[in-house]
């Protein structure tokens, strides 16, 4: 029997013609091969990828992982793929990354900087048979609860009091104890106005290194920083103080980590001769859009104005609002999100009543939390949000409100029973 594989033109014009009675039987087959007229294999893209929960078709990029594949998730449960676990157990060296963790949680910075510590211990290990570790050192309160996703094998957290708010003496004290104890291969910090780049000079300064500033592509062996405003590149050896710049390295998001807590001798209280007293009070709609880092915009979906302005108020949010709410008058033009508008990259966007038109979600593409409210569960801006509430804005924004006075007259008795 010959082993040529024969066409089937009938098969393979009715999987072509989708108003075909037999198509969806044909179309689904494995066994047909689609050819074009010119003979060339063609994909049906109808094929590729799977219906989730909701109903949002999605493709499948963990090939060959059964627990993350579509077959079987047509029946409403959403099962999840486990991720495999990254251990290193008695590392030889250790690359120490400190976030800058603005909030109590990793920015996409700090992960990109995590991604890059794992990139020099992996180019370590290669040449040397050793095995490192990423040991992430983080000041003050912490609300992150995926240290593992994010790639930390080992966790030294400092939450003492002395550690809360702006007091750079006293965790330059802790990370020169770090250096004492681990003697780490290199130092990673965020080439940013959060924190790193302040911190990690002053390291620098005291063990007496000269760090790469605005670094994006690092190797074990050289460093190219960006230089003279980002029109140019400096490549220079690889040194052991990195201070790293936005997507210098893909975030860790295939493996879990361990993220073993560990600790660090006594450190000594340092006396200050900066004293944090707290933020100064700024009204929330004198920062412009470009700047704020907390918006609160709304779309045609709001009727009542006065109360989106006393929620704004007692939010403390910036104002926003989509093309629709300007054109229509209800907000001055320089309010207006988008790309016809101002392009935002606040840390939390709160979008009330807006659908998601393809130009106010370029607008906050940048942003890091998006939390929509809106009556449409199907609308764009609902689908791309981190968090929605599918609901009356009026009643929504009253909630806000009340939970937002509440919350201000919790922290004020607590700040009169400290003070007493």
């Amino acid at each position: 029997m010959s082993d040529i594989i024969r066409r089937d033109p009938r098969a393979e014009w009715i999987a072509r013609n989708r108003l075909h009675p037999l198509h969806g039987t044909v179309s689904v087959s494995d066994d047909v091969e689609v050819r074009g007229p010119s003979g060339l294999l063609r994909k049906n893209p109808h094929k590729v990828g799977f219906i989730g929960p909701n109903g949002i078709k999605r493709i499948d990029r963990l090939k060959g992982n059964a627990a993350a594949s579509g077959k079987g998730r047509r029946s409403g449960t959403a099962a999840q793929a486990e991720l495999p676990l990254h251990k290193v157990e008695n590392p030889d060296f250790y690359i120490v990354v400190v976030p800058d963790m603005v909030g109590g949680r990793l920015t996409s910075h700090d992960k990109d900087v995590i991604g890059q510590a794992h990139k020099l211990a992996n180019g370590i290990g290669d040449s040397s048979d050793e095995k490192g570790a990423v040991l992430a050192v983080c000041f003050g309160s912490s609300k992150e609860d995926a240290f593992d996703k994010a790639g930390v094998d080992r966790l030294l957290l400092l939450d003492g009091d002395e550690y809360q708010g702006y007091c750079p003496e006293q965790q330059l004290t802790a990370l020169v104890q770090v250096e004492n104890a681990y003697q780490p291969k290199h130092w990673l910090f965020p080439d940013s106005v959060n924190g790193g780049t302040d911190l990690g000079s002053r390291l620098a300064a005291r063990i007496n290194e000269r760090p790469a500033v605005q670094a994006w592509q690092v190797d074990n062996a050289t460093t190219v920083s960006r230089g003279a405003g980002g029109t140019s590149d400096i490549t220079r050896a690889t040194p052991r103080l990195l201070m790293l710049a936005e997507e210098c390295a893909d975030p860790i998001d295939e493996t879990r980590h361990e993220a073993l807590p560990v600790e660090l001798a006594h450190v000594p209280t340092v006396i200050a001769q900066l004293q944090d007293q707290g933020q100064v009070a700024v009204d929330p709609n004198a920062i412009p859009l470009g700047e704020a880092e907390f918006i609160l915009s709304a779309g045609n979906g709001i009727h009542n104005w006065d109360q989106f302005h006393a929620t704004a108020a007692s939010l403390g949010a910036t104002e926003g609002a989509s093309r629709v709410a300007v054109d229509d008058g209800f907000m001055p033009r320089f309010r207006q999100v988008g790309a016809t508008g101002t392009w935002v990259t606040a840390r939390v966007y709160i979008a009330v009543g807006i659908s998601g038109a393809i130009q106010h979600m370029q607008g906050i593409g940048q942003c890091d939390k998006i939390v929509a409210i809106n009556t449409d569960a199907g609308c764009d801006m609902v689908k791309s949000a981190a968090l929605s509430t599918i609901g009356d804005s009026e009643e929504i924004l009253a909630e806000l409100t009340k939970l937002a006075e509440n919350f201000r007259q919790q922290q004020t008795e607590g700040g009169d029973q400290d003070a007493a």
